[in-house]
């Protein structure tokens, strides 16, 4: 392993370009009209959202405007032929994927076809033996057991030479899916909110989870005979929202619109859910009894725990806890999860830290190189996809790594604003056996022997695609405050704005300049973690920085400085307060007269960092 640099890994800090959004000019009266407060007001104004319907929509959003299901092409046809093949008796299997939008999904379609009274079955293949997506080799298997329908979730909308085994082989296929196609559909019903000729789902960025609650919502109007479902099958499909804001969280897809509606609803439910496997799985991420749950609880305790046992192990025991497990199995697979868990992340730092110490020994960080793509014999095949978006995080470049085994690759890409991965990955597909993913995630299979070649041709396509510009991090902030606007009257509001994610980020704001009280407090597992006093006049506010521990000298020698953050309202002991998580950070001359960061228009609010998960 290659030694640490010191010069380059002591205290470390990308700089990053603040953008504070002017003052929206008529937040005053939109405030006034949409009974928000002006910061609310100004918030949703910077979303997009400029009238008064709009607002009421967005911060109650209702169950009633979820789209039908004939909005998603192919999901009344494939909702017949599974009734069809429930009366048969017909064998079913449902072929998901091994994230938590195709844990989720699978478990979404299994309930409904049991409550029906199917014979059906999951597949999930493995990580590291099959591989995403269909493989033929499975489909033989499964026709060899008896199955005659497969429905995938999640995955299948590149699979044109398995639909053309699943036909030989007499089995019927219908695909659901919500990644990008390739050139060739295969020859199957195709459930996707885009791919097809048909006119295109108002709704282009449903996850597979969300696919798949819109196909057993079809299911059930199909069986009842009604759009009004049946009272046994309108109880599942209010449980099911729970299986679907895991997904649609998990996958990172716009939580706006519908998916706002279905994560809104389905966080709801997750309070209260009787699925034994959801509740293992919340008892063993520790939130056993919060009365809401968020984005966080599920971006990053309950859906990396999910992940975890598709990395490290086989995702079968995560379908297994949602579908067939009762309370004490339940609890086992969750007490696995959480081993998993535990494992994944002493797998994940070690590859991290090798990882960019392999970046800083090629240049790959330097101005003249606009991407990243390492390979190793060592690594984990199941965790190179989270540390693929640490060094996104870290160098703010597209970044590909590479699990090399027995001759062959398997990587895994997560990219930056501007650089869409898989239109890049297309670019250099005669260096690579397959690929498949999303602008901002992607998996790819290589030879070993292609890595220097896709190396060269991957790191083209960045230079000719980004600009010094894009390689500097940008944060957009939706207000500049004085601390003396930071009362729990005028914060609390902001908890109306949930769920966060692409689309909806969560609010930051910006402080004018502070100075710093006391000597700062250094917290957490080997001081990790740095709290902070700051004042302006005779007004005090609390603040920490996490993961930042390393700066508490420089703040303490500098003292004056802005903040850039997320406001929290906490209580202790009774009283509520407002205290500053800090995102960034601006050091200050006192001195110097003071100059404005401001934008000089309302900026594109930026996404929330992605939580680590996906391919």
């Amino acid at each position: 392993m290659l030694q640490r640099s010191a010069a380059i890994f002591g205290p470390r800090r990308i700089e990053r370009d603040w953008h504070i959004t002017a003052p929206q000019a008529r937040r005053r009266e939109f405030s006034r009209k949409a009974g928000v407060s002006e910061l609310v007001a100004q918030v949703l104004l910077n979303r997009g959202i400029a009238d008064e319907s709009a607002a009421r929509g967005f911060l109650a959003p209702a169950f009633s405007a979820l789209l039908p299901p004939e909005t998603l092409p192919g999901a009344l046809e494939a909702a017949r032929r599974l009734v069809s093949a429930v009366r048969a008796q017909r064998r079913i299997v449902i072929y998901g994927d091994y994230d938590v939008d195709g844990v989720t999904a699978t478990s979404i379609l299994w309930h409904a076809l049991r409550l029906a009274g199917a014979d059906v079955h999951c597949y999930v293949p493995s990580r590291f033996e099959e591989g995403y997506g269909l493989n033929a080799d499975a489909l033989e298997r499964l026709a060899a057991r008896g199955a005659q329908v497969v429905i995938t979730v999640d995955c299948g909308v590149t699979a044109v030479r398995e639909a053309q085994r699943a036909r030989e082989l007499g089995l019927e296929l219908i695909i659901t899916d919500h990644h990008q196609r390739a050139e060739a559909l295969p020859d199957a019903l195709i459930v996707h909110p885009t791919a097809t000729d048909a006119p295109p789902s108002p709704n282009a960025d449903i996850s597979g989870a969300g696919v798949a609650m819109k196909v057993a919502w079809a299911f059930a109007r199909e069986l009842s005979g009604s759009e009004r479902v049946q009272p046994e099958f309108r109880d599942f499909l209010l449980e099911a929202t729970a299986f679907a804001a895991l997904g649609l969280v998990a996958d990172v897809v716009p939580i706006v619109g519908e998916n706002r509606i279905l994560a809104t609803h389905g966080l709801r439910h997750l309070c209260h859910t009787r699925n034994p496997g959801l509740r293992a799985l919340i008892g063993a991420s520790g939130l056993e009894g919060k009365a809401r749950y968020d984005d966080y609880d599920v971006g990053f305790l309950l859906a990396p725990r999910l992940n975890a046992v598709g990395r490290m192990g086989h995702a079968r025991e995560a379908v297994e806890l949602f579908t067939t497990a009762d309370e004490s199995r339940a609890a086992d697979i969750a007490g696995t999860l959480e081993q998993h868990n535990r494992k994944r992340q002493s797998v994940e730092r070690a590859i991290v830290r090798e990882a960019e110490d392999m970046v800083v020994h090629r240049g790959f960080h330097r101005d003249g190189c606009r991407a990243i793509v390492l390979a190793s014999r060592e690594w984990h095949v199941g965790v190179i996809g989270i540390a693929a978006a640490r060094m996104v995080n870290r160098f703010h470049r597209p970044a590909v790594l590479i699990a090399l085994d027995n001759g062959s690759g398997q990587g895994s890409g997560r990219s930056i604003r501007h650089f869409p991965l898989h239109e890049a990955l297309g670019a250099c597909r005669q260096h690579l056996q397959s690929f498949g993913g999303h602008a901002m995630a992607a998996g790819v299979r290589l030879s070993a022997d292609a890595v220097d070649g896709f190396t060269e041709a991957f790191q083209q396509q960045a230079a000719q695609r980004l600009t010094a510009t894009d390689l500097r991090p940008r944060l957009t902030l939706d207000d500049e405050v004085e601390l003396a606007q930071l009362t729990p009257e005028s914060i609390a509001p902001l908890a109306r704005l949930a769920p966060h994610g692409i689309g909806n980020a969560r609010p930051k704001l910006a402080t004018t300049p502070v100075e710093l009280v006391d000597a700062p407090r250094v917290v957490g597992t080997n001081g990790a973690h740095v709290q902070l006093t700051v004042r302006q006049g005779a007004v005090y506010r609390k603040a920490i920085a996490f993961r930042c521990g390393e700066f508490a000298d420089e703040f303490a020698e500098r003292r004056h400085f802005r903040l850039a953050f997320e406001p929290i309202v906490s209580e202790w002991n009774g009283r509520t307060r407002v205290e500053l998580k800090v995102v960034d950070w601006k050091w200050v001359d006192p001195a110097a007269p003071r100059s404005g960061i401001r934008a000089e228009a309302p900026a594109e609010v930026a996404a929330e960092p992605a939580p680590t998960l996906g391919l």
